[in-house]
């Protein structure tokens, strides 16, 4: 038995609606479920989905539904654990349609599976799973690198560490639903559709450029394969670059010394280490080790969200130089997301109160200004602006 307890992310902003879905789903479910007779209200029937003459409200509200209390409490657990991160990425709006469409397209999946098979067209179908399913779905398209925590039991109880990948593709998706299709009353057609919605939606979204790069996410690690791909296909068949492509294969071997071996080494340890501790929670252990990391003259940043924490926690700490490096190293790599804003206006604030360069502090104020969104920023920002320019 494998239950995922924990991501190794945390999401930047507090994310208000996937906690208002969760909230609405759990009321609708109070209201709508007879804990006397164990089902639901009478009122409430007409809002099931049925697959052979579906009415068109009922591809939404039928995920609102729940057929006790196990069927919300393990639906809405999933959704909290992958949907702060996802609603983080597709902001509020994003992903209240996201979380709807999701549901949507799992009833359709159902439907049509159900016409197919000739079984179940009658049976009414109700509860978020489906659209649970997309979020997931979602989560590993954005986050595949990222660990999940997860807790087994067989013969004893442990934990483990699995890439989030891995354990959507192998267990939720290919063992839960598609090897043990046993349990009674389950829709996993709609879980089916639902995954599938999820993942091909948000690589979608990301070919579209609609959602910001990220290193950690699926679309891009396609994007390097294919490149490392092409890349080899070159170097192996040879090119002339006066004649064209040339029989004779070209070997092309790059030359290290051990020195420079060893310093890779060092270099890969270091992140992988700063890596676990970040997924064990211990940001302030890993802020101290990236410090380390800084003095190796290392190019290639830490991914996004990991570096994000990590400034964050030496901000924290006071240590404002440090600080005020990692938020410009994020910046420089990852500067079009949408936390550009808040990071500018707190290097502004670090450069006017600790680290006094009024140039700088200026430069990011007023880059900040342009991008914040929230009331309360933004006006903190164009009081510091001014305090300046006096």
């Amino acid at each position: 038995m494998l239950l995922p307890i924990r991501t190794s992310i945390r999401p930047w902003r507090t994310p208000y609606m996937n906690y208002a879905l969760i909230i609405i789903n759990v009321i609708i479910f109070l209201l709508s479920f007879n804990f006397g007779q164990k089902t639901l209200q009478k009122w409430a029937n007409i809002y099931m989905l049925t697959p052979a003459y579906p009415i068109l409200w009922q591809f939404v509200t039928y995920a609102f539904l729940h057929g006790g209390p196990w069927h919300i409490f393990w639906n809405m657990f999933f959704l909290y654990l992958f949907g702060n991160n996802v609603n983080d990425r597709l902001g509020h709006i994003g992903y209240l349609g996201f979380y709807l469409a999701g549901a949507v397209f799992s009833a359709l999946g159902h439907i049509l599976a159900a016409s197919l098979y000739g079984a179940g067209a009658a049976t009414p179908v109700l509860g978020a799973s489906g659209a649970v399913a997309a979020v997931i779905g979602a989560y590993m398209v954005l986050f595949p690198q990222t660990l999940i925590t997860v807790v087994y039991w067989f013969f004893f109880i442990g934990t483990l560490e699995v890439p989030a990948i891995y354990l959507i593709i192998v267990k939720m998706i290919f063992i839960d639903n598609v090897i043990s299709r046993s349990a009674p009353n389950v829709a996993y057609d709609a879980h089916l559709s639902g995954y599938a919605f999820g993942v091909l939606a948000i690589l979608l979204l990301r070919v579209l450029n609609l959602i910001h790069e990220d290193q950690l996410d699926l679309w891009t690690m396609l994007k390097q394969w294919n490149r490392r791909r092409v890349y080899k296909d070159v170097v192996a068949e040879g090119v002339d670059s006066f004649a064209g492509r040339i029989s004779k294969k070209i070997e092309v071997k790059e030359v290290k010394t051990e020195a420079q071996k060893q310093a890779e080494e060092k270099i890969s340890s270091m992140r992988q280490e700063i890596m676990t501790r970040i997924s064990g929670g211990n940001i302030a252990a890993a802020a101290d080790l990236y410090l380390e990391l800084t003095k190796e003259n290392v190019a290639q940043p830490l991914p996004r969200q990991p570096l994000l924490d990590i400034a964050n926690q030496l901000m924290s700490a006071g240590k404002w130089p440090e600080a005020a490096g990692a938020y410009e190293k994020f910046l420089s790599f990852y500067g079009g997301n949408e936390y550009s804003g808040q990071i500018q206006l707190m290097l502004g604030i670090i450069y006017t109160r600790y680290l006094p360069d009024k140039i700088k502090a200026l430069d990011n104020l007023k880059k900040a200004f342009v991008k914040l969104a929230e009331t309360g920023q933004k006006k903190m920002c164009q009081d510091e602006i001014k305090r300046l320019e006096a």
